[in-house]
């Protein structure tokens, strides 16, 4: 792995896991009523997204082994530059279904740039 691979997938990682840590216990109708919260979610993605996003460039082999990388960075394009397109529902979905498939990889890949 690259130099700068552990701080990319560390970056990824500590952002997915905010994600959910933000949705710890909260219903998607609670999610969808808080503001706050809504953004909180949507930030810690589009960080996520642009960690992805910069691993696919300088790393692409590491890159290549995360599960829904494009799909990750395609959420950070459309929070950021498509925000009038944003589905609540959406977020909270790929959040509560997705992300725990992501942190589990992206821990592993940290484990293994560590060693």
């Amino acid at each position: 792995m690259r130099p700068e691979t552990a701080a990319l997938l560390w970056d990824a990682l500590d952002a997915a896991r905010s994600a959910i840590g933000f949705l710890d216990g909260i219903t998607r109708d609670a999610y969808i009523a808080d503001l706050m919260r809504r953004r909180a979610v949507e930030r810690e993605c589009e960080i996520t997204g642009e960690a992805l996003g910069k691993l696919r460039q300088t790393d692409p082999a590491s890159a290549s082994r995360v599960p829904g990388l494009k799909e990750a960075v395609g959420l950070r394009n459309v929070l950021i530059h498509g925000y009038a397109e944003i589905v609540d529902e959406r977020i909270y979905d790929t959040a509560v279904e997705d992300l725990p498939e992501l942190i589990a990889v992206l821990a592993s890949l940290l484990a293994e740039a560590d060693r």
